[in-house]
């Protein structure tokens, strides 16, 4: 089947990106997933990580995700997250300095800790550095 799907990622602040793609690819709370047009309906939740694509022209973007849930129908992926952002938009100090944050928040022993928000805040900081810095 040839042709294109649309691709929406939106966030609670803004849309990030809505486009033709050829394919998208997104991080599935059970695992990677690849939509294509024609794919089979289904809703699923998401993991923070790399939304990838194909765009109409051929060309490979990338976007971070954090968190929401993703709709594939059979000519579109629409995914609604927590946070995204392109590639080319993430600010790198900034996710190094939430990297370190989180980092001496997990070194804390203490019991005013909530070590699960301290594991997503590095969890996202990693993956939006090693993004940033993958060239593809």
């Amino acid at each position: 089947m040839a042709g294109n799907i649309t691709l929406e990622v939106v966030t609670p602040e803004k849309v990030v990106v809505s486009e033709e793609v050829q394919i998208a690819v997104a991080p599935g709370s059970l695992g990677e997933f690849g939509v294509l047009i024609g794919h089979t309906t289904f809703l699923t939740t998401l993991k923070t990580g790399t939304i990838h694509y194909t765009g109409a022209d051929g060309g490979q973007k990338y976007i971070f995700a954090s968190g929401g849930f993703a709709e594939a129908l059979p000519d579109k992926l629409t995914v609604l997250a927590e946070s995204a952002e392109m590639r080319r938009d993430i600010d790198t100090g900034r996710a190094k300095s939430a990297m370190e944050r989180a980092q001496k928040r997990l070194e804390k022993e203490t019991e005013d800790i909530d070590f699960a928000r301290a594991k997503a805040a590095l969890e996202r900081a990693i993956h939006r550095i090693r993004l940033a810095e993958t060239r593809q």
